[in-house]
């Protein structure tokens, strides 16, 4: 009898990317899904939600999981989002750890490490980021490192900025999910709601501007997308810090700041919402130690599942 030639055959799964803070994650989960939809930027603690993206190919769905950078908390915040991304090792089909080819690996690599050898999923990959930044040298080096923490069904080298290898990662995993029907609709491309996606917009440009000063304890809440005639949107939102000085910074002199951090935001809001324009209308709260409020993490969204 003639088996069905592999081509034929329709995958779908879910792949988690986890590793250190600051890794790539995000930036690798756009490069896959062509635009943005997960926000980036240099600070650790960036991505706080676990952001499930959908990508479809003539022969697959892949279902991109982005988690949390693992790390040593020092708050609850920090223990929540380390539950958040290593929940997700213990449901997925393949597990992508992700290694810094610019950064030397350490110790909260191997601890990151043995959460994958822990994991069930069939299918372990390595992957060595940012190779744009790095020499042929120090991937290489990077490469054998890795290779040192645990066992690996495969290895690549990318760079999600210069879409190096991007393709080359869909199509191997894609390959190694299990036989099966999509689990979401062609036209889904993301498990997040517009207004947990305009909130993460927003503190992006805050982590932007001021990563020196406050970065893990702004935390930002979409209050309300009211829509008028002509595709125009008015957006309200709350900027939380924990102390009256970060206020002030975040509103900055005459209010510059929060203006900046605004006229920034607009754009990826617009595109994301498909608006004409965009009015958005910021504010900025004190709430004292928001980070160690279970209550207040979980309105913001950024609680492990149950």
């Amino acid at each position: 009898m003639e088996t069905q030639d592999s081509q034929d055959v329709f995958r779908s799964g879910f792949v988690a990317l986890v590793g250190r803070p600051s890794v790539g994650k995000s930036t690798l989960l756009n490069a896959c899904m062509g635009e943005k939809l997960a926000i980036t930027s240099p600070v650790a603690q960036t991505t706080r939600r676990r952001l499930r993206a959908v990508v479809n190919t003539p022969n697959s769905q892949l279902v991109i999981v982005d988690t949390p950078g693992l790390h040593k908390p020092k708050d609850a915040l920090g223990k929540e989002l380390n539950r958040v991304a290593l929940g997700e090792l213990g449901d997925v089909d393949v597990v992508a750890m992700l290694i810094d080819a610019t950064r030397p690996v350490g110790r909260g690599d191997q601890w990151v490490a043995n959460q994958v050898k822990a994991s069930p999923a069939p299918y372990k990959i390595l992957l060595v980021t940012k190779a744009d930044l790095a020499s042929p040298e120090q991937v290489q080096s990077q490469l054998a490192a890795a290779r040192e923490l645990a066992s690996f069904d495969d290895e690549l080298v990318v760079s999600a900025t210069e879409g190096f290898n991007v393709d080359a990662f869909v199509n191997l995993v894609s390959q190694h999910l299990p036989e099966g029907p999509k689990w979401f609709p062609d036209d889904m491309d993301i498990d997040a709601t517009p207004e947990e996606l305009v909130s993460e917009f927003i503190r992006e440009k805050v982590l932007y501007h001021m990563r020196q000063e406050i970065p893990h304890s702004v935390g930002v809440l979409c209050d309300d997308i009211a829509w008028s005639k002509g595709n125009h949107a008015s957006v309200v939102a709350t900027i939380l810090v924990e102390r009256e000085s970060q206020k002030g910074m975040v509103i900055g002199k005459g209010g510059r700041m929060i203006k900046r951090i605004g006229t920034e935001a607009r754009p990826d809001i617009e595109r994301l919402l498909g608006a004409k324009s965009v009015f958005l209308d910021l504010s900025v709260r004190v709430q004292p130690q928001w980070r160690r409020d279970a209550s207040v993490i979980r309105r913001l969204g950024y609680q492990a599942e149950s």
